[in-house]
């Protein structure tokens, strides 16, 4: 799933742009939208009885009709949110985060911490088309369950009894005593480190038994405790699944270029992943 941050004060236009961003990233798959408010909706307009349920204990509450749903709850992140939607959705237009390390479109001159797409003082000075082919040159947001759902997709499907996984994630420290870890930043080299991740798939894909495998590697900061690396294999049984997992990790930290830096509370120190 890719995701595209618009950020900007409330006069710059952000939603008009979201609309605008919409209607041409529709023409290529599905979309989500995530909005960030300072007040709760104002839903259910029929009795409220959503709120009845919230007042009553209920942590979330969902409203189901035929043409359309809402959702409201409490203690909800955008993180959380976006590894949901990237199990289902193709792209996903986030307004308002601009403290979110994702790529984004700013407006007004707002500052942000993601990697900046394009800019302007109001939504009329940002091309959209320009917008959304910048957005496929970056990085697309992946979880360990859009993996899955990706492999549980194939269509050998039918003939698959096991899924195994493997998730790597930043590790704090190795002793009780170490210097911990505060985060890692990992840069590929562009272009080859896709072509090695594309023939390790190839390769496991070709072996008996193994139906569909998905690999990523997360680039940029990664903070401790955060997962940095995916290997999802769908398979006909549990020993091809585990042997192709197995390999396909080992065979990413030796083969796909990758640069990585370490730093903890006292140093920083760049080494190369292979």
């Amino acid at each position: 799933m890719h995701v595209l941050g618009v950020a900007g004060p409330s006069d710059a236009g952000k939603t008009t742009l979201v609309e605008r961003v919409c209607e041409r990233l529709a023409e290529r798959g599905r979309v989500a939208t995530i909005k960030h408010c300072t007040h709760a909706p104002d839903v259910d307009t029929e009795g409220k009885d959503t709120a009845r349920h919230r007042a009553a204990g209920a942590a979330v509450s969902y409203g189901l009709a035929d043409d359309a749903w809402f959702a409201t709850g409490e203690d909800r992140g955008l993180d959380e949110t976006l590894d949901e939607l990237a199990r289902s959705y193709d792209y996903a237009v986030v307004e308002g985060y601009s403290g979110a390390r994702i790529p984004t479109v700013a407006l007004g001159g707002r500052d942000h911490a993601g990697r900046r797409l394009a800019a302007g003082e109001t939504a009329s000075d940002v091309d959209a088309a320009a917008l959304v082919e910048a957005l496929h040159d970056c990085e697309p947001y992946e979880t360990l369950g859009s993996l899955v759902a990706r492999v549980k997709a194939s269509s050998d499907s039918d003939r698959a009894g096991a899924i195994a996984t493997f998730t790597g994630r930043v590790r704090e420290r190795d002793d009780h005593d170490d210097t911990p870890t505060e985060y890692l930043e990992f840069e590929k080299y562009e272009g080859v480190a896709e072509e090695k991740l594309a023939t390790i798939r190839d390769d496991l894909c070709a072996r008996d038994g193994v139906f569909e495998v998905a690999l990523h590697h997360r680039t940029g900061v990664v903070e401790a405790g955060e997962d940095i690396v995916f290997v999802a294999v769908l398979a006909g049984h549990r020993r091809e699944a585990f042997r192709a997992v197995e390999d396909g990790i080992d065979r990413l930290k030796d083969e796909v270029p990758l640069f990585k830096k370490e730093v903890t509370v006292e140093d920083a120190v760049w080494a190369h992943e292979r």
